[in-house]
């Protein structure tokens, strides 16, 4: 009996030994600077947006941390090409910045993203902008 539980007990560390030496995978996704930003609340909310859907032009007053989970997102911020995410991309939306376009790609999938808010104090997370340039 004491035999067993020895060969019990090595078989269990050999088991923990193994499992504590697989190695953890990261891919980067996204690196960006927040300069002096002060940041005392973080939002994270999961949005999903019909096929076809867009947001209107708008900028938000914190940074906006994105993540892809689901579909295909055509972004854009003001004055700069227009990029095309899928699943497993991260974009950023710069505090005060004007995004011109925030898109489902697909016209027959969902689009979902998880959008992390970098806040500070109480402030609406979005400000819709008009078309004309007009606050």
């Amino acid at each position: 009996m004491q035999k067993q539980i020895c060969y019990i007990l090595l078989f269990t560390m050999l088991c923990i030994t193994a499992y504590a030496q697989q190695s953890v995978g990261r891919k980067d996704l996204l690196s960006v600077s927040l300069d002096d930003r002060v940041v005392d609340k973080l939002l994270a909310k999961e949005i999903t947006l019909t096929p076809g859907q867009h947001a209107p032009l708008h900028q938000h007053p914190c940074p906006v941390v994105g993540y892809v989970a689901e579909g295909t997102l055509v972004y854009q911020i003001l004055g700069q090409p227009a990029r095309t995410l899928s699943a497993g991309d991260a974009f950023y939306e710069p505090a005060g910045t004007a995004i011109a376009r925030f898109e489902n790609a697909s016209a027959d999938k969902p689009l979902k993203f998880i959008a992390f808010y970098l806040s500070h104090g109480e402030q609406p997370l979005v400000k819709i902008l008009s078309p004309t340039g007009d606050k």
